[in-house]
């Protein structure tokens, strides 16, 4: 996780959706990424892969009105959703999403479960 100086660093607001509906607001330091915001708050936002887009575990569903602003997502980012459980059309990877003034106020929901090809895989 990024060290940052959170005094000297532009602070944004965000709010994950539980699972089960409840909302949890929370402050996002600018150049985070959703799933490194979702650590520091206690958010259970899984990133088996620590952020290197080689899983699906940090599977957000973002609203419209921000899903519109953000960027395409890579062919990379895609292959990887398209292993993701509950798949909508906003969905993105929250650590390909970064804190930025155009998503202050960012709103996501994580979907019910997780799918981590990991877990399953006999070593």
């Amino acid at each position: 996780m990024k060290d940052f100086d959170e005094t000297m660093t532009k602070m944004y607001k965000m709010t994950f959706v539980l699972p089960d509906g409840t909302p949890k607001d929370v402050d996002a330091p600018e150049g985070l990424s959703v799933l490194e915001v979702a650590h520091r708050n206690g958010i259970d936002l899984e990133g088996a892969c620590e952020g290197s887009l080689a899983c699906s575990t940090c599977h957000v569903i973002v609203d419209q009105d921000y899903f519109d602003k953000l960027d395409e997502p890579t062919e990379d980012e895609e292959d990887m959703l398209d292993l993701a459980f509950g798949l909508t059309h906003t969905s993105r990877l929250g650590c390909q999403i970064t804190m930025c003034e155009e998503m202050d106020g960012l709103r996501v929901t994580l979907p019910s479960a997780t799918r981590n090809m990991m877990v399953d895989r006999k070593v």
